[in-house]
C-alpha cells in the first residue's frame, strides 16, 4: 500500500496520517538512538535524553532515506543546515549535540533520564487542560501544510529507491559493518 499500517481506531506513533494525539508527549530517550527512533522523538513535544546517548539518522548510508518524518521534521526543529549535516551524513552524533541543535531539550544522567521526562510531564500535566489542549492545537495549525503534502510523499518516494543496486548495496555493507560503494543505479 506505500503506508504504514495504522489499526482500525490507532493512532500513528510518527503523526504522520489520520488524527494526532490532542496530548502533549514528553520523551526520554537513552541508548542508541537511530534512524525511527529520531523519528519517533521528532513526533513528541518535549524530549530529554541521558548523556550518554548516541544518535544517528543512517539510512542514507543503506540506499534510501528516512519515511518516518526525518525529512519534514528535523530542518524545521533543528534548522536547516543542522537538519542536513546529519541527515545527509547519516553519521552518529551524541547527546551535547542533540541539545545544541534543538532535537532535545534537556540532558542528564542516565539514572534520572526517566524520572526527569516524568517531572516534566507532571508539570504540563498540572496546567489547566483546555489551555494546554489549545496552545498544543494552535502551534501545530501554524506549522506549513506542506507538511502533509511532503508526508503522503514519503512512501511512493522510497518505493524506486528499495528496487535499487544502491539499496542491495546498501544492506551488504551494513552485514559487512562497512561503508557502501555506492553507484547511483
Amino acid at each position: 500500500s506505500g503506508q504504514w499500517h495504522i489499526p482500525d481506531g490507532g493512532l500513528d506513533p510518527l503523526g504522520l496520517s489520520g488524527p494526532r494525539l490532542r496530548k502533549p508527549i514528553v520523551a526520554a530517550v537513552q541508548g542508541i538512538c537511530l534512524t525511527i527512533g529520531i523519528e519517533l522523538l521528532l513526533a513528541t513535544d518535549v524530549r530529554v535524553a541521558a548523556t550518554t546517548t548516541r544518535f544517528g539518522q543512517i539510512e542514507i548510508k543503506r540506499g534510501i532515506y528516512p519515511v518516518g518524518g526525518a525529512t519534514l521534521r528535523f530542518q524545521r526543529e533543528c534548522g536547516w543546515a543542522n537538519a542536513m549535516r546529519w541527515l545527509l551524513t547519516g553519521d552518529e552524533f551524541d547527546a551535547a549535540e542533540a541539545l545544541r541543535i534543538g532535537l532535545v531539550q534537556e540532558v542528564v544522567d542516565a539514572a534520572t533520564v526517566l524520572d526527569r521526562a516524568t517531572a516534566l510531564a507532571d508539570v504540563i500535566a498540572a496546567q489547566a487542560p483546555l489551555g494546554v489542549y489549545a496552545t498544543l492545537a494552535s502551534a501545530r495549525l501554524a506549522l506549513p501544510a506542506t507538511e502533509e503534502d511532503a508526508a503522503r510523499r514519503l512512501m511512493p518516494d522510497l518505493q524506486p529507491l528499495l528496487a535499487s543496486d544502491d539499496m542491495q548495496e546498501g544492506l551488504r555493507a551494513f552485514v559487512a559493518r562497512r561503508p557502501g560503494a555506492f553507484t547511483g543505479k
